[in-house]
């Protein structure tokens, strides 16, 4: 992108001055929104100097004085703060020699609105009568230097002894247990709140939370007593909660084989937060709409997202915080191992979720989606700046590195997976790590070639995608494998043209899909096969159930084999969703035509997977998106209505006896699917159990209110508009109050639309749910155009309430991708260049890549799609 700000020059702490403990007390002001904090930080200076030089923001040092061991205090001559850097140094008239001492500091903060550092977050007192405010942490992944100065880098792991001076009416948590409370004896008001001293950590993992809460408890098999804390009165919304945690800490206790090291576990639901959790040790916090479940008002998706949550911030407190990487580019490590865990845990824990089935749909598909852009990265990629930070917690280091762990634990099994991960971790108890660790550790436990054939996965861009032909020799099938880079816009660079993975191949067939026929180690650009005794009409599949990374390109011949068996369902459910989902991509980098994935969309009334409609109906989202932009967006709704009507007649809108979790799941994507494609039966249907639930004579079921919520809001009128907003005042429940949120997004009219954006910057709403009301107005046909203008207006408001982080990412994303003409492109272009989001750099190429491929996708395959939905109808 061209005239990129440039930042200042980015180095790491000098290593002449390391911490080993802090010792620390804050007194935030709940009022004022202010804190003042003392800390003496033992330390080591490893070679003799006259600085100290460490981290801090907006922080205001009013006194450093430094003792050596042994020695007489010294007193800093001058504190000098960059405030771009976020560096401090502070100087001494006297050389410090080195050798152990203890640095004391002075100083104030300001408890920001910012969600970042230490923040203030607010709530109603329990009557609903008074706005009160908390004081909470959020630290990761450069914010520890917002509430006291530091060594902001995870290598820099010391002790911490936290002391809190809070009001004595508040509940004040830390990581780790309290050893001693007092009441000030000049300040009645006021009680003196001490830690336990924590494990060697980083500084990122720090917590301390200071607000009202109550809370419910329970014990882990071994001892460890788990606590959820919640707003008041609303303790019984943690139930669910408590009983995953406890579930799962004896769960990874064993497949690690390694105890949980601290005597403690709070999980804790705060009003306002930027991240969804944040596994600080000891102390998780959480987003109430991602810990609290109410057993008449939370969905069923919901209630499995919560239990997805919890698993993996408890996955964390091993992977992550009992072991740290080394520096951010290996942040996957942290993120993709505690994304795999997470399913590993709830399969294990709700195994009628079918959650690895979900996995396909919800981590896998997305990471393949935005690694076949050019401005990906590796999953291992060079980050240096704080906001450079930031902006790799994407889908690259969550979602595309879960993957390649399952692959990975698919290519070497469980048993030695287990004891590859015990290994690693038992070796690096409370220190840093880089990947090649990881690899070093697994190799040794299962003599496989790990760290050559992960190598390929970490450290380079993208993925490939297998082109796939055939031959027969006598009775068996010689399959010819071909890979070479996927790119989303099938321009595939010269410089990537030679680029090889280590690719595990799995290839399945129709005798007996459950089993595998073939299993090599791909590590050249083209193999061939051999499948014994395949008849002439017998179907064979790469990748069964999507473990392998890749995408596969089926020559004409082997493609005609498999379609019918996804009409006939004998192709199993996840291999079902990976044809669809890899005939989509190839259509989208114009491998192959649009009419292609329509004609095998047109295959699928019959089915009745969830995880297999999810796929299918993010597809046509896709093309309703682009399409939207010509005159066949009508012909194009009918085609999906088409599509979803015979599953929607199967499953109405009650829950049906014996119906399975997915069932439950399925429906609401399909009335969701059937309103978007302005469906009137749907709608009609929608606005009378609307309109019943508003009198109060049904209630509508939780699974399916949202999918209402939003088909009222497509076809509202001022009466049903306000009721939205009036059921968003009056509802207490955080979920309630965001799928409200999301459907306003859809109303049509533009001085709903108007109004819509104008509710996402006010008061009513909190930081944290603006950028997704935003967001789902951008998504809309009508509001795409309105919401853009709405976000250029404001711009300076937005960057002034998030400075930088995943909700400025989410945002620029999504309020620029979707466009499809050369003037949005350009306008895009100039928009984020003169007025910059710090941290969004790479999200503004990626969505300026976006458009590109919009355009390029129209402009070849309108005729083709146009004379196939007309023929059609």
């Amino acid at each position: 992108m061209r005239g990129e700000p440039t930042k200042a020059e980015f180095k790491r702490l000098p290593a002449t001055v390391t911490p080993i403990n802090y010792n620390i007390t804050l007194r935030p002001n709940l009022k004022s929104f202010t804190f003042n904090g003392s800390q003496a930080v033992r330390l080591m200076v490893n070679e003799n100097t006259r600085h100290i030089v460490l981290n801090s923001n907006e922080i205001d040092i009013s006194v450093a004085t430094y003792t050596p061991q042994n020695g007489k205090p010294l007193t800093s001559e001058t504190i000098e703060n960059n405030a771009e850097t976020e560096v401090t140094a502070i100087r001494f008239a006297e050389t410090l020699s080195a050798g152990p001492g203890v640095l004391k500091l002075e100083f104030t903060g300001t408890l920001n609105d910012k969600l970042k550092g230490f923040y203030r977050s607010k709530y109603m007192s329990a009557d609903g009568q008074e706005e009160r405010y908390a004081a909470v942490t959020h630290f990761e992944a450069t914010d520890a230097r917002r509430a006291f100065p530091c060594w902001d880098e995870p290598a820099l792991k010391a002790t911490f002894d936290i002391t809190l001076v809070v009001p004595t009416n508040r509940v004040a948590l830390s990581n780790t247990n309290v050893i001693c409370e007092s009441v000030l004896d000049d300040y009645p008001s006021l009680k003196v709140v001490k830690y336990a001293t924590t494990p060697a950590m980083s500084t990122y993992l720090v917590a301390f939370v200071v607000g009202e809460y109550d809370y419910i408890e329970g014990e882990s098999k071994d001892g460890v007593v788990v606590r959820i804390y919640t707003p008041v009165g609303k303790k019984d919304q943690g139930l669910f909660a408590l009983e995953v945690a406890v579930k799962t800490l004896t769960y990874y206790k064993n497949y690690f084989n390694i105890p949980y090291p601290l005597p403690k576990m709070d999980l804790i639901a705060l009003a306002d937060m930027a991240a969804e959790a944040m596994e600080n040790w000891g102390l998780i916090t959480y987003r109430e709409a991602y810990l609290l479940v109410d057993p008449q008002n939370t969905s069923t998706r919901t209630k499995q997202c919560v239990a997805l949550m919890v698993a993996h911030e408890l996955a964390h407190q091993w992977f992550g915080n009992l072991v740290t990487m080394e520096w951010w580019t290996h942040l996957w490590l942290n993120e993709g191992f505690a994304t795999f865990m997470e399913y590993l845990c709830v399969d294990h824990l709700f195994n009628e979720y079918n959650i690895w089935t979900q996995f396909v749909s919800d981590i896998f598909t997305p990471a393949l989606e935005l690694d076949a852009l050019h401005n990906s990265h590796p999953i291992e990629v060079p980050v240096s700046h704080p906001s450079e930070i930031r902006e790799i917690f994407d889908d690259i280091s969550y979602n595309k590195g879960s993957a390649v762990i399952r692959m990975l634990h698919r290519f070497i099994g469980d048993e030695l997976f287990r004891k590859g991960m015990h290994l690693y971790l038992s070796k690096h108890l409370y220190k840093n790590t880089l990947t090649e660790d990881l690899w070093t550790s697994l190799q040794e436990a299962s003599n496989k070639p790990v760290r050559v054939v992960m190598t390929t996965w970490t450290k380079q861009k993208g993925y490939p995608v297998i082109s796939v032909t055939s031959r027969r020799e006598g009775n068996s099938l010689i399959l010819t494998l071909t890979q070479e880079k996927f790119c989303a816009d099938g321009k595939l660079p010269a410089s990537e043209a030679n680029t090889v993975w280590m690719i595990p191949i799995s290839v399945t067939r129709a005798s007996d899909p459950t089993k595998i026929w073939a299993q090599v180690l791909m590590d050249r650009k083209t193999i061939d096969i051999e499948i014994a005794d395949v008849s002439a009409n017998e179907w064979v599949k790469l990748n069964p159930n999507s473990v392998g990374v890749y995408r596969v390109h089926y020559c004409q011949e082997l493609l005609n084999l498999l379609l019918p068996a996804v009409g006939n369902k004998t192709l199993p459910p996840l291999d079902r969703l990976g044809l669809q989902n890899d005939l989509f991509a190839l259509v989208t980098s114009g491998r192959t035509a649009s009419v292609d994935i329509l004609k095998l969309m047109d295959s699928f009334p019959n089915e009745d997977d969830y995880t297999v409609w999810t796929s299918i109906v993010d597809c046509l989202g896709r093309l309703n998106q682009l399409l939207s932009h010509t005159d066949l967006e009508t012909v194009f709704h009918e085609f999906g209505r088409r599509l979803l009507s015979k599953t929607y007649s199967k499953l109405g809108w009650h829950p049906i006896e014996g119906e399975t979790h997915l069932d439950t799941l399925l429906r609401s994507l399909v009335i969701t699917g059937l309103a978007s494609f302005q469906d009137p039966g749907v709608i009609s249907e929608a606005k009378y159990v609307f309109e019943s639930h508003r009198g109060g004579a049904h209630t509508i079921g939780a699974d399916i209110r949202e999918a209402v919520y939003r088909a009222v809001a497509l076809d509202c009128n001022d009466q049903s508009f306000e009721a939205l907003f009036q059921l968003y005042r009056e509802a207490e429940l955080q979920e309630e109050k965001a799928r409200v949120c999301r459907a306003l997004g859809a109303v049509n009219d533009a001085k709903r639309i108007a109004k819509v954006l104008d509710f996402a910057l006010s008061s009513e709403v909190r930081n944290q749910d603006t950028v997704f009301v935003i967001i789902s107005v951008a998504l809309t046909k009508n509001g795409r155009d309105i919401a853009w203008e709405f976000v250029k207006k404001n711009r300076d408001e937005l960057r002034r309430r998030y400075e930088s982080g995943v909700l400025v990412t989410t945002l620029v994303k999504h309020i620029s991708q979707n466009f499809v003409t050369e003037d949005r492109l350009q306008e895009v272009e100039i928009f984020f260049t003169q007025n910059p989001f710090p941290g969004s750099e790479r999200t503004v190429r990626q969505s300026l890549e976006t458009i590109r491929h919009n355009i390029d996708w129209l402009a070849r395959d309108l005729p083709s799609i146009r004379s196939y939905l007309t023929n059609r109808s």
